[in-house]
């Protein structure tokens, strides 16, 4: 079976966008944190997104200023398999991209049963919260940017019961970036 991953970025008060939406405060370069976004996008996994940050993605990676900032990661990007959940659109034309239209937990339950790389679902907020409540996530990955944004949206906003986590794995970097590694317990 299929393992799901999150892969995001929240604030230290825990927002993964601020109150507008906007998620540029998490994006921060320099040669470490690099190093550690083009070992990510090297793997051999599959990406899921929602419709949002699909047409996020899908306007940036794909262009040359993408492949000239951040080469590895670009690269990775566009060639990963790459799923998208919406009821909206009618096709995905970003390369190696399976639109998927139906109800959402349904539709991630059938792909996690088939053959095939692990899937990360990165940003996403929706998909995430309706995913950890249906207890499909098996293990999330947060970036815990050093930043208090006040308002904005939770990677959670939908989930009605308590679920514990028990931290694996945590790594600290210079530009104040913490990555924290968590399975559901």
């Amino acid at each position: 079976m299929r393992r799901i991953a999150v892969f995001d970025n929240v604030s230290l008060d825990g927002y993964f966008t601020d109150a507008n939406g906007d998620m540029s405060w998490a994006h921060k370069h320099d040669e470490e944190w690099n190093a550690f976004a083009s070992s990510n996008a090297g793997g051999d996994g599959a990406l899921l997104f929602g419709r949002v940050t699909y047409d996020m993605m899908a306007a940036f990676w794909p262009t040359p200023q993408a492949a000239q900032m951040l080469p590895a990661v670009a690269a990775g990007m566009n060639a990963m398999p790459k799923y998208v959940c919406s009821r909206s659109l009618d096709r995905a034309d970003w390369q190696n991209t399976t639109l998927l239209k139906g109800d959402l937990v349904t539709e991630i339950t059938r792909l996690r049963a088939q053959p095939g790389p692990d899937l990360v679902i990165l940003g996403s907020g929706s998909i995430v919260s309706q995913l950890a409540e249906a207890r499909l996530i098996d293990e999330y990955q947060l970036v815990v940017c050093p930043v208090v944004l006040g308002r904005g949206r939770t990677l959670f906003e939908t989930v009605q019961a308590r679920q514990p986590l028990t931290l694996t794995r945590s790594r600290a970097f210079a530009n104040g970036n913490v990555v924290l590694w968590y399975h559901p317990a």
